[in-house]
C-alpha cells in the first residue's frame, strides 16, 4: 500500500509499533501520573511534551545524529548522565511528596506544579538511546532505493505517533479516574506517587548504568 512511498512492509512495523508503545517507560508512566494527579488537561501538556520530543528524536534521527552519537561516545555517555540525573531528580521529588506529613495532595502524584509540558519534554529528549533505537527500527522499513528517504520517515513517524497518541489518551483518562480515588483515599495517593516515584529511581539506574 505503502511500497510506492518507500515503506516496506507497513503492516509488520505497524504491529512492532504497539508492541513498542506498550511497553512501560518513563514518558508514559510521567503522562500517567501527571493524568491521575493533576487532570485530564495537565495529561495532556504532558503528552504533548512527550509528541514534541519524540517529534524531535525522529526528526534528529532522520538527519543522521545516531552516526554523531556513535562517531562521539562521549557525547552520548554525557546525555545518558543528564537523562539519568533528571529522572533521580523527579523520582526523588516524588519520593518526598509521598513522605511528607500532613494531608496528601491530590498532585502528589505528579510531584509538584511545575509545567508538566516543559518536564514531559526534558524526559524525552534526555534519552538519546531514543535516537539509536528509531534509527535501528526505522531503517528496516524504509526502501534503500527510494529517491526522497524523508519521506517514508515521514509516513513512519506519524504512524507512531498517531499510535502513541492513542495510547497516551488511554493512559490520561484512566489516570483521571484514578485522581477520584486519590481525592477520597490520601493514603492511596502517596501510595502512587511513592511508587512512581521508585520507579523512576528504577528507570535512571538502568540508563545510568547499561552499556
Amino acid at each position: 500500500m505503502l511500497m510506492q512511498y518507500g515503506v516496506l512492509d507497513v503492516w509488520t512495523y505497524l504491529v512492532g509499533v504497539v508492541f513498542i508503545i506498550l511497553l512501560p517507560g518513563p514518558n508514559s508512566l510521567f503522562v500517567l501520573a501527571i493524568g491521575a494527579g493533576r487532570g485530564v488537561r495537565a495529561g495532556y501538556e504532558a503528552a504533548f511534551g512527550v509528541f514534541v520530543g519524540d517529534s524531535i528524536l525522529m526528526a534528529l534521527t532522520a538527519a543522521g545524529a545516531a552516526s554523531v552519537l556513535r562517531l562521539l561516545p562521549m557525547v552520548f555517555i554525557v546525555l545518558k548522565a543528564a537523562g539519568a540525573l533528571y529522572l533521580t531528580y523527579l523520582g526523588i521529588r516524588l519520593l518526598l511528596s509521598a513522605w511528607r506529613p500532613g494531608p496528601a495532595r491530590t498532585q502528589a502524584v505528579s510531584g509538584d506544579q511545575d509545567s508538566p509540558f516543559r518536564k514531559a519534554l526534558l524526559l524525552s529528549l534526555l534519552n538519546p538511546k531514543a535516537i539509536l533505537f528509531l534509527l535501528s527500527f526505522f531503517v528496516q522499513f524504509v526502501d534503500p532505493a527510494y529517491p526522497h528517504p524523508a519521506l517514508p520517515f515521514l509516513i513512519l513517524a506519524t504512524i507512531l505517533q498517531a499510535c502513541s497518541a492513542l495510547y497516551l489518551s488511554v493512559l490520561i483518562f484512566g489516570g483521571a479516574r484514578l485522581a477520584a480515588a486519590f481525592r477520597r483515599r490520601q493514603g492511596l495517593a502517596r501510595l502512587g506517587s511513592g511508587l512512581v516515584g521508585l520507579l523512576f529511581l528504577g528507570f535512571a539506574g538502568r540508563m545510568a548504568f547499561e552499556a
